[in-house]
């Protein structure tokens, strides 16, 4: 497992299947803030409250751009999407990969058992793919204010 990553370093990159089935890469980004959070697993209640949040929250956003990551095969991806319109990118990384590399793959415990599984945890990243704010273990509900007053901050 990684580290905790720091405001100011550089994004770890990342290349995976959104949705659709098209792939979308950090890179793609390049010139414009990008919100990437990842989630445990899609069509969750959390999981659910903060995507909503994030689709609410869009049109005052102007240009930052919000991507979703989670374990989450991209049909499942698909099927979040269009169950409550969304409208952003939701990218599959099974392998947990890029959850590592961002340091939020991670032991967890549930009714005393252990495991490993996403935790709950949003990047806001600058124009030129630094780390501009970092919220590990952050609320589905905190999501969208946080972002939101980063911004206005910013």
């Amino acid at each position: 497992m990684v580290s905790r990553l720091e405001e100011g370093s550089p994004a770890p990159p990342f290349r995976l299947l959104d949705q659709a089935g098209t792939e979308v890469s950090l890179g793609d980004f390049a010139g414009r803030k990008v919100l990437v959070y990842f989630y445990p697993k899609a069509d969750t209640p959390g999981c659910t409250a903060q995507a909503c949040g994030l689709r609410d929250v869009l049109p005052d956003l102007g240009t930052t751009a919000v991507v979703g990551i989670s374990p989450d095969a991209p049909a499942r991806q698909a099927a979040f999407d269009a169950k409550y319109g969304l409208g952003f990118p939701l990218l599959s990384d099974p392998d947990h990969e890029v959850a590592e590399s961002y340091g939020v793959w991670v032991e967890k415990s549930m009714y005393g058992r252990k495991y490993l599984g996403i935790e709950r945890s949003a990047f806001l990243v600058d124009e030129q793919g630094r780390l501009e704010r970092v919220w590990y273990k952050i609320s589905p509900k905190d999501t969208p204010a946080k972002l939101q007053a980063a911004l206005r901050a910013a």
